[in-house]
């Protein structure tokens, strides 16, 4: 089953609709540059509006790992996703560690094995890594579309999770194109940045579960 993340939800109104969905989890964006920014001391109504068994992950751009992590263990998340050029020193346990990466062509991807095959070297493999569009100067949710093709085959050893530019109407093809082993996504099933489209929401979870026997085969 292709697993399913909504990011930047801003609301615990967004958060339980976007379980009770059947999203697998929900990301909750601590970037004070982001639109869907909320603030930590804010984020606890929204994990406490999450149903069992629903994971939240917190997004975090230049925040020390250390930082990211105590917040993490402050709002009992379950996974921490993170915009950085090298592994972390610490040890991100038991939090999964996702680092994020903005690819626009194959050196973008080289970029991923290196850092996958350094945090490897050094005992310490993400849990997954999530491969987005690079838009000069946003980190995520713009709406742009990664590389697909580039993505096809791609294997660095840990699960892989597509973001960038997803819809409703076009994460069957995605899912199809990349088989990755989850899906993210922001913008796009919204209807103003940080306020969610219950009807979006709904139809891009029931996609994504109609195109996962395709992946299967």
């Amino acid at each position: 089953m292709v697993r399913i993340k909504i990011c930047g939800v801003t609301t615990p109104e967004d958060a339980r609709f976007a379980a009770d969905a059947g999203a697998d989890a929900v990301g909750l964006n601590f970037y004070p540059q982001s639109p869907r920014y909320v603030a930590p001391q804010q984020a606890a109504a929204l994990v406490r509006a999450l149903p069992a068994f629903t994971s939240a992950v917190g997004v975090f751009v230049g925040t020390p790992m250390r930082q990211a992590c105590a917040i993490a263990f402050q709002l009992g998340l379950r996974g921490v996703q993170s915009y950085d050029d090298h592994p972390p020193t610490e040890d991100t346990f038991p939090f999964a560690h996702v680092p994020a990466f903005r690819v626009k062509d194959r050196e973008g991807l080289e970029a991923v094995r290196r850092f996958v095959d350094a945090a490897v070297a050094a005992g310490r493999p993400p849990a997954a890594v999530l491969i987005d569009s690079f838009v000069v100067g946003q980190m995520g949710g713009t709406g742009h579309r990664a590389p697909w093709q580039l993505l096809q085959q791609f294997d660095v050893g840990v699960p892989l999770i597509l973001a960038g530019g997803l819809t409703p109407e076009n994460v069957e093809e995605a899912v199809a194109t990349v088989r990755p082993w989850g899906v993210d996504v922001a913008s796009g099933v919204e209807r103003a940045p940080g306020v969610k489209d219950p009807d979006k929401v709904a139809r891009f979870v029931q996609n994504v579960r109609r195109a996962t026997p395709a992946v299967r085969t």
